[in-house]
């Protein structure tokens, strides 16, 4: 790992292995660098359109190869860890973290045994996706998520799905937010012992505060499981009587 020049690793960059759109990418969105903190590289595939992507029978042999072939060469350019733009690909968890070069967190869907394990008794938790007709019980097993696990989609709405599923190249910020808070409205009116909700789609992380605020429950996406795997991927330094620097 290079060094500056105070002797100290540099930050190590997050690997980003991206699908082939034209959408806005508003910050707080994976796709927009702005959004992070510490550095990111990104690798399209370019076969990874959302149809391929965002379906109920998964993704192709040929597709998943793709993604495969983007870690080899985000490893080579030097990152440290690596994660997907899109909440699908959770189906492909353990063969991507099996097949690719460094460690793999393939899907915002990864937090919810984390999260359900910190909730109290009779508490579970929910999730917000782009597309409930084609998020499976597939989808959250291989991540170790239970299999009756609540969730609503945003395909309901009027902004949000519609932009990303057809790949539009204009997007209402607010219309898309509202989106995710009606969706969050029917998540607890169809589960009432929703204890904490797992936003699926990456594209939903600007809009996570308010839905936690709207709905007074935490709010979990994308960010806050990248925030946590970069982490653990540079551990945090230590000056002088173990000041956090």
């Amino acid at each position: 790992m290079a060094r500056q020049a105070d002797g100290m690793p540099e930050v190590p960059a997050l690997g980003i292995i991206m699908l082939h759109t034209r959408f806005p990418r508003v910050v707080g969105d994976i796709g927009n660098p702005e959004t992070f903190t510490f550095p990111v590289r990104y690798r399209i595939v370019a076969q990874a359109t959302v149809d391929r992507v965002v379906r109920a029978d998964g993704l192709s042999a040929a597709l998943v190869d793709g993604f495969v072939a983007a870690a080899h060469e985000l490893a080579a350019a030097g990152v440290a860890g690596l994660t997907t733009s899109c909440g699908f690909v959770a189906i492909c968890q353990n063969e991507l973290a099996r097949r690719c070069p460094l460690p793999m967190v393939a899907s915002s869907l990864c937090q919810v045994p984390l999260v359900q394990a910190a909730l109290q008794a009779g508490r579970r938790v929910g999730v917000i996706t782009i597309d409930a007709r084609k998020l499976t019980p597939e989808h959250l097993a291989a991540v170790g998520a239970p299999a009756d696990t609540p969730f609503v989609g945003t395909e309901g709405g009027t902004e949000l799905t519609r932009v990303i599923e057809r790949d539009l190249q204009e997007l209402d910020p607010a219309k898309a937010c509202q989106d995710v808070l009606d969706a969050g409205e029917a998540l607890v009116a169809k589960a009432p012992d929703v204890g904490a909700i797992v936003l699926e789609c990456t594209n939903m992380a600007p809009y996570a505060r308010a839905l936690a605020l709207h709905l007074g429950l935490p709010v979990f996406d994308i960010l806050s499981l990248l925030e946590w795997w970069h982490r653990s991927l540079h551990p945090p330094r230590f000056g002088d009587a173990g000041r956090l620097v």
